[in-house]
């Protein structure tokens, strides 16, 4: 299927999915036909595995999960993901297809925790983590100089001053929660972004790999993540290409 607008769920009208939207067109070859197979047939689930790309799981319906297991566990414990008939859940197993290695990990750690100090009211700093990164992560690949504007919140310095670095950015969303949250895109979407290794090789795979072997507790339990409004990555929308989109301080915070 061609990038286009899909603009159906289970009956009902909802926000077009733009495949030439910035932030959707490389994911578009997992969505696509996930999407046309789930309109076909109902099923979040039977949609998912029937996508050409071999993910690591199985997708099984919700209901599979048994009352009382945490979710985690549950997929740690069988290699099956509960999918919910949502926007939310479909995301997240496009992302199964398209970081197998990384959404592996991620399951790995969370179920690792789990069998270390079980399920409370609390998740504690590593499982907080995890679910940060799985849900709302963005990856970054960039230049010294944009990397500690961004840390310093120095908003005018990341998009005016170094706007032309952008050009050697690489960029991912890598989120289903954020996935999620731009099918109907506002100015105050905020990503918790994840610097990658400027020596991490262009592609996909290469870069599933380097977050597989390199992701850890201890690392993940320090919330290694800088706050940035997507709505201000250059491209994504017509409005930033005026410095003033920037000066919103409800968006835009500066550091504290």
């Amino acid at each position: 299927m061609a990038n286009g607008g899909l603009s159906r769920l289970s009956g009902e009208v909802t926000p077009e999915l733009d495949g030439a939207t910035p932030w959707f067109a490389p994911w578009w070859p997992w969505i696509a036909p996930a999407w046309a197979h789930w309109q076909l047939h109902g099923e979040v689930a039977a949609a998912l595995n029937a996508l050409p790309s071999r993910a690591p799981v199985e997708f099984v319906a919700q209901s599979a999960l048994p009352a009382g297991q945490a979710y985690e566990d549950f997929i740690y414990a069988r290699g099956q993901v509960p999918t919910r008939d949502n926007l939310h859940d479909f995301f997240n197993g496009c992302c199964w297809h398209r970081f197998p290695q990384t959404k592996l990990r991620l399951n790995q750690l969370q179920g690792e925790e789990i069998q270390r100090i079980g399920v409370h009211a609390t998740r504690g700093p590593v499982r907080d983590a995890l679910t940060l990164f799985d849900e709302n992560v963005a990856l970054l690949q960039a230049p010294d100089v944009l990397w500690q504007a961004l840390q310093d919140r120095d908003w005018h310095q990341v998009f005016v001053t170094l706007r032309p670095q952008w050009q050697e950015v690489r960029w991912v969303v890598f989120g289903h929660a954020l996935l999620e949250k731009l099918v109907q895109p506002y100015k105050s979407i905020t990503a918790h972004v994840y610097r990658v290794a400027p020596e991490v090789a262009a592609g996909d795979h290469a870069l599933d790999a380097w977050l597989a072997a390199t992701l850890t507790p201890q690392h993940l339990a320090t919330k290694p993540y800088q706050p940035l409004p997507v709505m201000g990555i250059p491209g994504w929308c017509i409005a930033n290409e005026d410095p003033l989109f920037y000066a919103d301080r409800e968006v835009f915070r500066p550091r504290r």
